[in-house]
């Protein structure tokens, strides 16, 4: 995909995986085998949401990253959520779990604005509150964050403001 295509960090837990989803449908729910940590994971998502990411790749208005500590697994996802191989945002196996990955979160993040790509990345934790060159990429119309409700995820409005930052056509607001 082109450099005008923008990068979208997708994280999983809390932003895909949800306890309460929404979306006016019943979730659904299916497991993936973690080879890391040896251990079958439950999760639970909005059909209409994986269909809408799925969708939003496949037309090449985004190019979805994993950046995740999913990572090194994101193979199960791609199988569950019927995914084509997406690139891998964080490379290190294992991921750090929890707030220790959120560094490399970052980094991933700072990499695809210095490579001159647009970005939208999705992270119910790691996206820092005051940060000079996020804030400096919001505020020049080439990064949208959205920091989802981790029991909820991602809802249909961020879906919708992130095909029309991917479109060009407005500068959505982050939160």
């Amino acid at each position: 995909m082109g450099a005008a295509v923008p990068v979208w960090l997708l994280d999983v837990d809390g932003v895909v995986n949800a306890v309460r989803p929404g979306w006016g449908a019943p979730p659904r729910s299916g497991v993936a085998w973690s080879a890391v940590d040896h251990y079958e994971y439950r999760l639970r998502w909005a059909p209409a949401l994986v269909e809408r990411i799925r969708s939003l790749h496949g037309s090449g208005l985004v190019e979805v990253r994993w950046c995740s500590t999913w990572c090194p697994d994101a193979t199960a996802l791609e199988r569950l959520w019927r995914f084509p191989p997406l690139e891998r945002a964080l490379t290190v196996t294992p991921v750090p779990p929890g707030a220790h990955s959120w560094p490399l979160k970052l980094a991933a993040a700072h990499r695809m604005l210095s490579a001159g790509r647009r970005l939208v990345w999705t992270d119910d934790e790691a996206i820092p509150t005051a940060d000079p060159v996020l804030d400096a990429a919001v505020t020049a119309g080439t990064a949208l964050l959205l920091r989802p409700s981790p029991g909820r995820g991602l809802q249909p409005a961020d879906l919708s403001a992130i095909e029309t930052f991917a479109r060009g056509t407005a500068n959505p607001s982050t939160d």
